[in-house]
């Protein structure tokens, strides 16, 4: 078995498991009916994945063989032990991403497709690769920036790449950890509880806690926001929110379309926290 193949394997096991585990022990209470948004998150992921494999794995491999060939990037300007190079690649590849996942945010063409994914309005592991196929097919840019300027090996990206998918996976999961076990982890990973706060309606936390594997970047950027407890949240876009929205044809074509007002409901009225909601520290992961 070749290392794309053990790494989709790797994944598709800490899927299944977390899948089982948040049934068992639920973080946040589901809203809508598990069936319907499996199936439209699985189907929306197998277009974002063909996608990737005609765009974004080409466009990697390009790379990678034109920076092995002249020696290009930032790793290559000096020579590291290979553990340490590893891992300066693994925490400029996780910085790059940060980057990336904030100009989704930011940049309103970016957030037409972005927000796709964040208008589920239940967060669990079968949100987690549900992206539509224009951001995908824009990321493939992204691979080629990020393997050309930081020098990537192959196998460097690959151990990467499986941290990646496996905790995306981990921090949209409705896992329920005890806290202070979260707490704990918090400190190395993002977590479901942090990652539940980044996809509530509310919208200065949706744009908050933009990191994929390390939290540290949103320490240092100041985009960290941990002081909502998980039963304040309401999952979603509040602009997006009917129940039609969350059809296979809609969700697809929704770039593409004149653009609802985001943080409003409906009705118009828009969505926002109450103080006494929230902690008093947001560095502290809240319950």
């Amino acid at each position: 078995m070749d290392l794309p193949l053990r790494t989709i394997a790797v994944v598709l096991g800490v899927g299944l498991a977390l899948f089982v585990l948040e049934r068992l022990f639920p973080l946040r209470r589901r809203t809508r009916s598990l069936l319907g948004r499996l199936v439209l998150n699985l189907a929306v992921s197998a277009v974002a994945f063909g996608t990737a494999l005609v765009l974004v794995r080409p466009a990697a491999e390009r790379a990678f063989a034109w920076t092995g060939a002249e020696s290009f990037g930032l790793l290559h300007l000096v020579a590291l032990p290979a553990p340490l190079e590893i891992a300066a690649a693994f925490l400029l590849m996780d910085l790059s991403f940060y980057y990336w996942h904030r100009l989704n945010h930011r940049v309103p063409f970016l957030w037409r497709f972005h927000n796709v994914h964040h208008f589920d309005p239940d967060l669990d592991v079968s949100t987690a690769f549900r992206f539509h196929f224009g951001e995908i097919a824009l990321s493939a840019g992204l691979r080629v920036v990020q393997v050309t300027l930081i020098g990537l090996s192959a196998w460097a990206f690959a151990l990467y790449e499986l941290a990646f998918q496996a905790n995306t996976l981990f921090h949209h999961s409705n896992l329920r950890l005890p806290i202070r076990v979260e707490r704990a982890l918090n400190r190395l990973l993002v977590t479901p509880r942090m990652h539940g706060i980044h996809h509530s309606q509310v919208e200065w936390e949706t744009h908050s806690n933009y990191g994929v594997v390390l939290p540290w970047w949103d320490r240092l950027h100041r985009t960290l926001g941990l002081d909502v407890p998980q039963d304040a949240i309401v999952v979603g876009v509040p602009g997006y929110s009917q129940p039609h929205d969350n059809r296979f044809w809609h969700a697809l074509a929704a770039p593409f379309r004149r653009q609802r007002d985001y943080w409003s409901r409906p009705d118009g009225t828009p969505v926002e926290r109450e103080s006494r909601a929230r902690g008093e520290d947001r560095h502290r992961l809240a319950e």
